[in-house]
């Protein structure tokens, strides 16, 4: 998938992934979307949260190697 902007996040742990990711997403423009790396596993469960909390759209998750790349489309 390809993305507007990439926030790497490796080796930082929660909520730090998610609090990077919003302050990120605030330099995108609507429609765009964020990539976001993470060695975190509770991304899978945080991100989602977070997206329907904030009203962004959530499109998926890549595992692999330990590392999760997070796609997050801006939607406010």
């Amino acid at each position: 998938m390809k993305a507007d902007a990439i926030l790497d996040t490796l080796g930082l742990y929660c909520p730090m992934p998610i609090v990077k990711t919003a302050k990120k997403i605030k330099d995108l423009k609507i429609g765009q979307v964020l990539e976001v790396i993470s060695y975190d596993e509770g991304i899978k469960e945080d991100m989602p949260a977070w997206c329907k909390r904030t009203g962004n759209e959530f499109l998926r998750i890549e595992e692999g190697e330990g590392e999760y790349r997070v796609y997050v489309r801006k939607l406010k």
